[in-house]
């Protein structure tokens, strides 16, 4: 059974993708930015919004931009 969304959060479905890809656990991904590994957990499933300073974090650890990760653009690519 698929876990529903909470009515106004978006889960982070690209977070889990990069972090999959790279076989890079929550709990290492958490302690690489000092974060908990529940944080990770709640920002993949939507339970949890990571703030400004954590999606640029996350978007510098993945290489992507921050868009990408919102799922707002299917390009990960940095426009500078």
């Amino acid at each position: 059974m698929l876990k529903r969304e909470r009515k106004g959060k978006k889960a982070m479905r690209r977070l889990k993708e990069l972090r999959e890809k790279r076989a890079i656990s929550q709990l290492k991904l958490a302690m690489d930015l000092g974060l908990t590994q529940n944080s990770v957990s709640r920002y993949e499933s939507g339970t949890r919004e990571a703030d400004y300073k954590t999606l640029i974090a996350l978007a510098d650890y993945f290489n992507v931009s921050i868009d990408y990760l919102l799922e707002r653009t299917d390009s990960p690519a940095i426009v500078r």
